[in-house]
């Protein structure tokens, strides 16, 4: 086998591998709030949408506030949509946050994230 055909049979290689370790995470691909964005109003609804199914019931939010102390969240079921987690509507006093998620996707696979917002 030439130099050529080998290098080109080993970046097959690894692509393939990297897909299939990348399709095994659940990934954050919308949010509300949004990173970084700063809210007028103290009613922050939360919201996250990720690429593939997870399991909600073994999910967590936490949300860190100004004081740096930390609250687990209740998370809303929604049997119809397997790939969101949703919080309600949040009373926050203005002031910087940290949302904490991690989730289970039905694979098996944890993946954790947070997200800075601020209120005003």
């Amino acid at each position: 086998m030439n130099l050529n055909l080998r290098k080109a049979v080993f970046v097959l290689i690894l692509g393939l591998v990297s897909s299939s370790l990348a399709s095994a995470h659940a990934i954050l691909v919308r949010s509300t709030p949004a990173a970084n964005e700063t809210l007028s109003g103290h009613e922050v609804p939360v919201a996250l949408t990720f690429n593939s199914k997870i399991d909600q019931a073994r999910s967590t939010l936490t949300l860190e506030g100004p004081d740096h102390l930390a609250s687990k969240l209740e998370i809303h079921v929604d049997p119809s949509s397997t790939s969101k987690l949703a919080a309600g509507v949040l009373k926050l006093a203005s002031g910087a946050y940290k949302l904490r998620w991690q989730v289970l996707a039905v694979d098996g696979h944890i993946t954790r994230g947070e997200i800075d917002f601020n209120v005003k």
